[in-house]
């Protein structure tokens, strides 16, 4: 009897195993993100300032990040960091500190170039009414900013969801690697089920990123 590929898919567990897979890809993600983003924050502000010597150091840590490609930062960060510094943290964690410090670089510039692009006379007339540096951010640049940079930030949120594919290398059971296991479990039994269950992961990775991409799209479009 020839048995249909998709059947893979409700062989057992592994359309619940599927499931698993995505949340783990999306807590790293998230947290990741939520980290990053608090760090890039920062970054971005501190881009902002007259120091010469901070801005040359947050801008070598940006192109850092920008130069070394996540795969080989999440080998750096997995199997160098540990031996190096006797660091303990499981993959999981160590993948959310690398992909935090890619979103805090990535970000910061975001903060930096929405700042920049905030009128001057907005700046000007915050030092007018006599407020501090501290509150000149909180009150008057970073609310406008939040606005411009917000379409980059969801694109750079879809960049690092798809990214999340990458941590199979370093033994995390994210949904690219649970399908593959899936995949070579069942070879035999269903030869055409690679493809059903990438068919399956490309559907769940659009459901995730499409929304996003068309509300920056949206966004975009609506401050032109």
């Amino acid at each position: 009897m020839v048995h249909s590929g998709i059947n893979v898919l409700f062989e057992g567990t592994n359309l619940a195993r599927l499931f698993a897979g995505l949340w783990a890809s999306i807590w790293i993600a998230v947290v990741s993100l939520l980290i990053g983003l608090a760090l890039g924050t920062i970054f971005g502000i501190l881009r902002t300032m007259h120091n010469k010597v901070v801005r040359f150091i947050l801008r070598l840590y940006l192109e850092f990040f920008r130069i070394v490609p996540t795969i080989v930062l999440l080998y750096l960060v997995y199997y160098i960091l540990p031996r190096t510094f006797h660091v303990n943290w499981s993959a999981t964690w160590m993948a959310v500190l690398a992909f935090s410090l890619w979103v805090a670089a990535e970000f910061s510039d975001i903060v930096r170039g929405a700042l920049e692009s905030v009128p001057k006379s907005q700046r000007e007339s915050g030092l007018a009414l006599g407020l501090s540096n501290l509150q000149l951010f909180r009150y008057v640049l970073l609310p406008q900013a939040v606005k411009l940079e917000l379409p980059a930030t969801i694109n750079l949120a879809t960049r690092v969801i798809k990214t999340t594919s990458l941590l199979m290398v370093i033994n995390i059971m994210e949904v690219i690697n649970v399908g593959q296991q899936i995949i070579e479990a069942n070879n035999q039994k269903y030869p055409t089920g690679v493809f059903w269950i990438y068919g399956f992961i490309f559907i769940l990775y659009f459901i995730l990123d499409y929304p996003l991409s068309a509300w920056a799209k949206r966004l975009t479009a609506n401050r032109d």
